[in-house]
């Protein structure tokens, strides 16, 4: 048995799911609307500013993380980012799985004998 080619079995599995087209499709939505292309844009943008500063160990200001919960809840009102959210929400939740099967297949190597 190969891992790689288990590997690219997954990837193309997961690139089937509904949850994937799922997520496809939302973006489409998005996209076709530049103003929600442009709303998300930004929240995405100002997301991976946040993530980045705490990757490097700095703790983001509370005013920032308050911003972003009503930036969010701002986005939330538009039916289309909502429903790109939901569906990454769930593929989340698919690659979350995915990640805990295959750490399960370590969990003997680095487990007290």
């Amino acid at each position: 048995m190969n891992v790689h080619d288990k590997a690219r079995e997954l990837s193309a599995a997961i690139r089937e799911s509904k949850e994937y087209e799922d997520v496809k499709l939302a973006q489409q939505a998005v996209n076709a609307d530049p103003e929600s292309k442009r709303m998300m844009d930004q929240f995405r943008q100002k997301q991976m500013e946040l993530q980045s500063q705490m990757m490097s160990g700095q703790q983001p200001a509370q005013e920032e993380l308050d911003k972003m919960e009503k930036l969010y809840e701002v986005l939330s009102l538009n039916f289309s980012i909502r429903k790109l959210m939901e569906s990454e929400r769930r593929l989340s939740v698919v690659m979350e799985d995915v990640q805990k099967i295959m750490m399960e297949s370590l969990q003997d190597l680095y487990s007290p004998s």
